[in-house]
């Protein structure tokens, strides 16, 4: 049961919307509103109708579209104008037509920005905040105030700052947000400020930061042991310039560092998957590294943090990653030792004696191999190609034999578009790849065409294995990266491959390293043939004592 007294504020959908790069359509919004409630937020914002047709059209939808089941949704506006009644104003008027339990009104509590933005009265702007809240009251929503620019406000004029917060909750708010709108606050300025203004006013108080000085979620939880009752923050800490407050990293504390429930706990092992869901839909991924939720956030990599995992998983974890729905991950390098490398293979299902040659003999390995080039943070797939072999004591198997294997690229150089502009031109380039290889004896021998080399390779690949081993079928390369590496070994390598597939919902990495791009390319992608044969029975050889298969795609992959 979340805990009844605490208000948890997501923006994302205003607030965080305001991303560099993020355009969120009708749908996606909807669909953020969802995961938003499934996790258990208590209020979402989802925009100001009125303002943005996009919104407006968000709250007309989501009164038939969206059946919240925890949270309540808010719409955002600002107060009256000045000198226009409240009953009469058009921004007032479209937060009511939206049909919302909450309304979020934004009021200036800072004297420079009602002079300069509203260009009008000190006394005239707490008429706006009294008038427009009472209004709403009134017309039978619950009211937020989000004052704006608070803490710098109270810096310059505190008594007008907190006539402002008096003014919201005596005509009915019933929670006055302080809002470091500038986000150039500090943790112990955030806790003094709420605290002296709690104290002075009695009034219920909310928090929202943004990430200016690197402490959005330091100072929501300042403000919140100072005594703010409602946190604001967006998924991932989404928002202009830095951001916001990252609403997951805030729930995580507030739940296992506070002990204070805001969302229940069989909730709680859902914040990664949610956090991932917003990001496919943002298409704006979060942090690696970010905290509770982050693909890094319980990833080991130097080998006396892994040597100490191994004897116990919370001498170097801060808390049980299955508690946010994440998991511990274990990256292989030369930074790790003989740990590392157990760690990995515990990880990946194999069961691997502490301190074993076969362990000594991977961790030599790696080391070696990473020497000259070669990285397996990332390439999962040819790490554990590498580690069977340590562990059985003999090479990989070979569920085929390759004998050749060539790529050609022709260009013919065209002209298009308007002769007069410069540049307008373009060169039609195909590229032809066939590979010559031997199943069981038999020979096979398949083409394929794409748009650049590895593309190339890649589909005569599946041109020539996938009838022999239809697991194949479902390999798909989604991710090609290609680092130059001269002068950063000592060896004379001067390219490192990597390559990201995926097969189903699971998804790997291999990689390559040589003199040549094209064939580290080449060896990335025979790792990940070999990696998904595995554990696949062998395949039947074509009838025919030679067989010879074309293949095309369109240019979509590299």
């Amino acid at each position: 049961m979340a805990e009844q007294s605490f208000q948890l504020y997501d923006t994302t959908l205003r607030d965080g919307a305001q991303q560099e790069g993020m355009v969120l359509t009708v749908e996606d919004k909807l669909a953020v509103a969802r995961e938003l409630d499934g996790l258990g937020v208590g209020f979402i914002e989802g925009g100001w109708p009125g303002a943005v047709p996009r919104d407006t059209e968000f709250f007309r939808r989501a009164r038939t579209e969206l059946d919240l089941k925890h949270a309540v949704l808010a719409a955002f506006g600002a107060t009256r104008r000045a000198g226009v009644p409240a009953s009469v104003d058009p921004q007032v008027r479209a937060l009511l037509a939206a049909e919302t339990p909450v309304v979020t009104l934004v009021a200036k509590s800072h004297t420079g920005h009602v002079r300069d933005a509203l260009r009008t009265t000190l006394a005239e702007n707490l008429s706006m905040i009294g008038g427009t809240v009472r209004h709403l009251v009134h017309a039978g929503r619950r009211v937020f105030v989000d004052a704006e620019h608070y803490f710098d406000g109270y810096q310059l004029n505190r008594e007008y700052a907190l006539a402002v917060v008096r003014t919201a909750a005596e005509a009915g708010a019933e929670t006055v947000v302080l809002c470091d709108t500038n986000g150039g606050s500090l943790p112990d300025e955030v806790a003094a400020v709420v605290a002296e203004t709690r104290a002075l006013t009695g009034v219920q108080l909310g928090i929202h930061c943004h990430n200016d000085t690197g402490c959005a979620v330091a100072n929501t939880m300042a403000a919140v042991d100072a005594g703010a009752v409602q946190a604001q923050g967006t998924a991932h800490g989404y928002g202009e310039r830095c951001g916001n407050a990252d609403l997951f990293t805030v729930i995580a504390n507030l739940v296992l560092k506070r002990g204070r429930e805001v969302v229940p706990l069989e909730r709680l092992a859902g914040l990664a998957a949610t956090g991932r869901a917003i990001a496919e839909l943002t298409e704006l991924p979060g942090s690696g590294a970010a905290p509770y939720i982050g693909e890094s956030a319980f990833t080991h990599k130097a080998g006396l943090h892994a040597s100490a995992l191994r004897v116990d998983p919370d001498l170097y974890q801060h808390t049980r990653p299955a508690l946010v729905g994440n998991a511990m991950r274990t990256l292989v390098s030369d930074m790790g030792g003989r740990s590392s490398i157990e760690l990995k293979a515990r990880e990946l299902g194999y069961d691997v004696e502490a301190g074993s040659d076969e362990v000594a003999r991977a961790a030599t390995r790696v080391k070696e191999l990473e020497n000259s080039g070669y990285s397996f943070e990332s390439a999962d797939a040819s790490f554990e190609l590498l580690l069977r072999e340590e562990l059985t004591g003999a090479p990989r198997p070979q569920p085929f034999e390759v004998e050749s294997w060539s790529v050609s690229v022709h260009g013919v150089h065209g002209r298009h578009g308007d002769p007069g502009v410069p540049g307008a031109q373009d060169d039609e380039v195909r590229t032809e790849a066939t590979v010559r290889l031997s199943v069981q004896g038999r020979a096979i021998t398949a083409t394929g065409h794409g748009n650049g080399p590895v593309n190339a390779l890649d589909t005569a690949l599946h041109a020539a294995l996938d009838p022999c081993f239809p697991a194949l079928s479902r390999l798909e390369l989604v991710d090609y990266r290609v680092r130059v590496l001269s002068g950063e070994t000592g060896s004379s390598a001067d390219a490192r491959v990597l390559i990201s597939y995926q097969a189903g919902s699971r998804r790997w990495g291999t990689v390559g390293v040589g003199a040549n791009t094209t064939a580290a390319s080449w060896h990335a992608l025979l790792d990940a043939v070999h990696y998904v044969l595995l554990d696949e029975p062998p395949g039947r050889a074509p009838d025919a004592p030679a067989h010879r298969v074309m293949a095309s795609v369109e240019p979509t992959r590299p």
